[in-house]
């Protein structure tokens, strides 16, 4: 019998969901009316889904953007937030995201601040967004909160389309250089095999060395396959201890080209966001704890919890991250002179666009920088295999040009 998942309220006007089975869906909002309830949402349940709470995440920066800009867009026609929110929800494509805006207009008319509302999805808005609309809302200039936010999402989406658009290049060379090897192992070597035994020399170590590796992709698949999904679960587990993530942290910032753009683009990444929040009269305490959990890299995430407790302790902010060691000498020495002149916010987004030109310029150095080495690499690997095949060949015309 199919599982139906439904969103209500009861008699109280408390908002209720769970699930219910029955034949089919008319049947199941009957039966949920005679409960006494005022349905929201009643939809089937599949197995991966059924007795599973609805999770929320995935949102992806651009189209929390798009949310900010429309929602400004629309509130400046005079539509009220309730409104507003219901439009939003029916006109955003993720359906993660519409099902949370539309949760929150549901809290609203309940009575409660678009802030509380919101809170009560953290996997959808991050900490930044319901803190800089808190901030609006109490200011009374709720517009304006998502006028920043929808520029904080729009430079972030840029930087990271950026590195994801220099990554992808050498990912796909990658995968294509496994393809191009595998297929020689499996189907082009075995087809020579023969032939290099019917010889009767003694093979090269080049061409034994392929042969034996070939035979091996063949015989025993399994154990390379049970290697790779091994070591996949290993990295995983251990990308998630405390040790892995500084580990991993530490060899990230080590690699060359890569270390740099992975620090230019935290400096990005922190500079605008509490630039941001600055603007949004957020304390200097609660910024840099929120510009924390936005932090891909470990070893940035910890630096600025360290500038925190040392703001907490009585340190300027441009000191206390300059002792973490993680940041450019132009990043605190320019928030030092913000600090001095009453102007750190303004001093933070200009840093914020300076080092995102730097993520751009260090990303074009970057693809300048591989193209030429994956060819090289990928040059070498496929020379290396026929070289293997021709090399008992040419062995064979000079034994025969020796007769």
């Amino acid at each position: 019998m199919p599982s139906y998942g439904y969103q209500a309220f009861d008699s109280s006007g408390k908002h209720v969901k769970g699930s219910i089975d029955s034949e089919t869906k008319d049947l199941a909002i009957s039966e949920l009316k005679g409960k006494g309830l005022t349905i929201v949402k009643v939809e089937e349940q599949n197995l991966l889904t059924k007795d599973i709470n609805i999770s929320f995440g995935g949102i992806k920066d651009k189209e929390l953007a798009i949310f900010c800009r429309q929602f400004v867009s629309i509130s400046k026609a005079g539509v009220p937030i309730i409104q507003n929110m219901k439009l939003l929800a029916e006109q955003t494509e993720n359906k993660i995201l519409a099902d949370a805006i539309k949760r929150v207009s549901l809290d609203i008319e309940k009575g409660e601040s678009l802030t509380s509302a919101m809170q009560k999805f953290p996997k959808v808005f991050p900490s930044l967004l319901i803190t800089t609309v808190g901030s609006g809302e109490a200011s009374g200039n709720l517009d304006l909160a998502f006028e920043r936010m929808a520029v904080q999402f729009e430079k972030s989406a840029k930087v990271k389309d950026m590195v994801k658009k220099a990554l992808i290049y050498p990912i796909v060379v990658l995968i294509v250089a496994i393809v191009v090897v595998v297929v020689m192992l499996v189907f082009v070597i075995p087809s020579y095999t023969d032939m290099f035994a019917q010889l009767g020399t003694e093979l090269p170590g080049i061409t034994k060395l392929v042969i034996a590796m070939s035979d091996f992709i063949m015989k025993k698949y399994y154990i390379i396959l049970a290697v790779l999904v091994g070591g996949f679960l290993l990295f995983r587990w251990f990308s998630g201890t405390p040790v892995g993530q500084l580990t991993l942290g530490r060899l990230a910032l080590k690699l060359p080209v890569f270390g740099e753009l992975i620090q230019k683009k935290a400096c990005s990444n922190m500079a605008r966001t509490m630039s941001t929040l600055f603007a949004s009269g957020v304390t200097i305490v609660e910024a840099l704890e929120i510009t924390s959990r936005t932090m891909d890299n470990i070893l940035y995430k910890n630096a600025m919890l360290e500038t925190r407790d040392a703001v907490v302790a009585g340190q300027p902010m441009s000191s206390a991250l300059e002792n973490t060691g993680r940041f450019p000498p132009m990043m605190y020495h320019m928030i030092r002179i913000g600090e001095e002149s009453g102007s750190t916010d303004e001093m933070l987004e200009k840093l914020a666009d300076y080092y995102d030109e730097e993520v751009e310029a260090a990303t074009a150095q970057m693809m300048a920088a591989m193209e030429p080495m994956i060819i090289i690499v990928l040059a070498g690997v496929v020379g290396f295999l026929i070289a293997a095949v021709m090399s008992p060949m040419l062995s064979m015309y000079q034994a025969l040009d020796n007769l």
